[in-house]
């Protein structure tokens, strides 16, 4: 995966980061707020030599506690040291338990060891961090060599007393809850990864099984009244969708420049993939170039063409395969000129029979005789095994994949089905792929707004009503009616518009033998003063009343 795509995945997996990190926020800071102060008290204590009248016996002496110094940090946190400790403050504990809540550590190239003591009393830790330093002093004289005349080679010295701490060292909730809120978020990022890298499903084209390579041919985007209303390409052709199915029909074109496709299958892994809606609707698309088509339900097992397209299925390719009828007697004409459709007809009890059969071959090379070009819908191909068998019997298969519908598992294994048979893959198609609104920036995708206003002219037609009240009688129209759009309103309104009305046509009968655009300018110019002077009037008598 690229940095893209993960960018992509914890966009997607957002809420349960969110959740993740609030949780683990809370938890940490519910569990600091409820849990028992803890205090920490240090002392700390200088080992040095007892001896150096000369700077070399210093040197020496200086280099000899050095090496010491870990050696008594370790024998600081021993019985030895602690077990008189609880001798002399009492404690009702154990050296050895003791050593669990008393640390010691020296500090890189010192000879400085630091005693720290934890309670949940901060008296009681500062009282148990200066003891401990003052048993340690008590061993060192003990362990230390002595010199001839008896006396101790090191001493240790306390350099600052533990004092009782004023708050406690932990818990501390913000810093929990801040460790918390981390840990949620790592969390929830490892888990969105995980879900990722588990989910096999195809979304996109990008997700598609690359070896062997397949020619990918498009991207249908998503589109929730599709399979209910195939008819919308016909009534929205500037829509994506529709764009989108063109260039699947392009696509399919220039697959080989040297041979014509005449006839393939349109097929998926699994079932609810959209096949039979892809159908239909490259089967509309490719009929507005004015080429004759013809779209076969071979899917014998689950018929679906026939309930799309609002068709009689009753009789169809079964009835051809088993030769009670002819092509021209079930083909039914339908959506777009130049397509025909064919319904699967009467479920058989032997479909792959009759899919595998010499009678198929007959209908293939006779409706490639009627038609430019035949497209199949067949069942799902990890179902049965007809796709397979009709895709090579025709040019090949266009296999469908429903994005976050069919796993990439799935896809491969029905990609080998018709390798093994020997059928051409024509290319892979994902279905239902998610759009945004940038998809149709610019304008394209949608159609051309239309400029509506309260006055508004529509294009000349026979006489409408209106057109009767302003006519002069006995008088042939001159020029095309057009409408005058009235907004609801009193009767005087209306009177008024058809006073102004007359008033035009009474105005402009010299210029209506011009051209049709001089005669709407110079109506809209008789209008627009009428309708001022008609205005001033109606101000003039309310003013007088």
């Amino acid at each position: 995966m690229e940095l893209g795509e993960y960018l992509a995945v914890l966009r997607k997996r957002w809420f349960v980061i969110v959740v993740l990190a609030a949780l683990g926020g809370a938890i940490g800071y519910a569990q600091a707020a409820t849990g028992t102060p803890v205090y920490r008290s240090t002392s700390s204590v200088y080992l040095t030599p007892t001896r150096g009248d000369t700077v070399s016996e210093f040197v020496q002496g200086a280099n000899y506690t050095q090496n010491l110094v870990q050696s008594y940090v370790q024998i600081a946190t021993t019985p030895r040291v602690l077990d008189p400790v609880v001798d002399e403050l009492g404690l009702e504990t154990t050296g050895r338990a003791l050593a669990k809540r008393v640390t010691a550590d020296s500090p890189l190239n010192t000879m400085i060891i630091e005693i720290s003591a934890v309670s949940f009393d901060p008296q009681a830790s500062a009282d148990i961090a200066n003891a401990a330093a003052d048993s340690l002093a008590e061993t060192v004289g003990d362990l230390s060599p002595t010199y001839a005349d008896g006396g101790a080679s090191l001493q240790l010295t306390v350099l600052a007393e533990a004092v009782a701490p004023r708050a406690p060292f932990a818990p501390r909730p913000r810093l929990d809850g801040a460790v918390g809120v981390a840990l949620g978020t790592l969390l929830g990022v490892l888990f969105a990864l995980a879900v990722a890298q588990l989910d096999t499903r195809v979304r996109t084209a990008k997700d598609l099984p690359t070896s062997p390579a397949r020619a990918t041919l498009g991207q249908i985007p998503y589109a929730s009244s599709l399979g209910r209303h195939p008819r919308a390409l016909l009534e929205d052709p500037h829509s994506p969708l529709a764009e989108s199915y063109r260039r699947l029909r392009t696509n399919l074109q220039f697959l080989d420049v040297s041979r014509k496709l005449r006839c393939f299958v349109v097929t998926s892994s699994v079932p609810g993939e959209g096949k039979s809606t892809t159908s239909v609707n490259l089967a509309l698309i490719v009929a507005e170039k004015g080429v004759r088509v013809l779209l076969v339900d071979a899917d014998l097992r689950s018929p679906s063409i026939a309930s799309i397209c609002g068709l009689e299925g009753a009789a169809g390719l079964s009835a051809v395969l088993i030769h009670e009828a002819d092509i021209e007697d079930v083909a039914q004409p339908w959506g777009a000129r130049g397509l025909h459709v064919i319904a699967a007809g009467q479920v058989p009890p032997n479909p792959s029979q009759l899919i595998d059969s010499d009678a198929m071959d007959e209908f293939l090379q006779r409706a490639g005789e009627l038609y430019d070009l035949v497209i199949l819908d067949t069942a799902p191909m990890l179902a049965v095994t007809d796709a397979a068998v009709l895709a090579r019997r025709t040019d090949g298969a266009l296999v469908v994949a429903r994005s976050r519908k069919v796993k990439r598992p799935d896809l491969v294994e029905a990609l080998a089905s018709l390798d093994t048979v020997g059928a051409t893959c024509l290319g892979l198609l994902v279905n239902g792929v998610p759009t945004s609104r940038s998809d149709t920036r610019y304008g394209y995708g949608r159609a051309p707004a239309r400029r509506t206003s309260p006055f508004r002219r529509v294009s000349a037609r026979p006489a409408p009503k209106v057109a009767a009240w302003i006519e002069p009688a006995g008088e042939p129209a001159s020029t095309p009616a057009w409408d005058l759009v009235v907004p609801p309103s009193s009767s005087a309104t209306h009177a008024a518009a058809a006073e102004v009305s007359v008033a035009v046509e009474a105005q402009v009968p010299e210029q209506a033998t011009g051209s049709e655009h001089e005669h709407i300018e110079v109506q809209d110019a008789a209008l627009t003063q009428l309708s001022e002077e008609s205005r001033l009037a109606s101000r003039g008598a309310a003013s007088g009343d």
